[in-house]
Parts: C-alpha cells; structure tokens; sequence
C-alpha cells in the first residue's frame, strides 16, 4: 500500500488548524481576565464616586447649620455664592 499525499495534506490541514484553535482559546483567556481587570476598576470608580457625592452632600448638608464653609465650597464650585457678593465700585 503506497502512502496516500491525501493523508499528508489533511494531516498539515489538522495541525494548523489546532495550533489556531490554541491561539484562539489563548485569546480568549487574556481578553476574559483583561475585562474583569477592568469591571474591578469601574466598580471601585464607581464606589469612590458615590463616596465623594455623599461627602459633598454632607458637607453641603453643613453649610446650612454653619456657613463659615461656605467659601470653602464656592471656591471648589460646590455652591453658588448666595451671599450675593457686593461688586466693588471705585
């Protein structure tokens, strides 16, 4: 029985496209642990925004009952000034 160049060609067909199939499941596997990398840090983006929306409630939630922070907060643009500032004529 002669070898058939058939068994050949399917055998090489068979090879590439396992050595694909690895790559492929390699792939895979980087871009999965890549997304929860990046499902963790928008959890904790998240988590630190809501933190910092509470403290500038808080601290807005403060002004009320003592208004000496309120330049404080109008220079980081947290509150408009409602004094109404005096324009200074000359």
């Amino acid at each position: 029985m002669k070898n058939s160049p058939l068994t050949t060609i399917l055998l090489g067909v068979l090879a590439v496209i396992a050595f694909w199939s690895l790559v492929l499941c390699g792939m895979y596997v980087h871009r999965s642990r890549q997304l929860v990398q990046l499902k963790n840090q928008a959890a904790a983006i998240n988590y630190r925004q809501n933190a910092i929306n509470a403290l500038v409630a808080d601290a807005v939630a403060y002004s009320k009952q003592n208004p000496a922070i309120d330049p404080i907060l109008v220079s980081a643009g947290l509150k408009t000034n409602a004094a109404g500032a005096k324009p200074t004529t000359k």
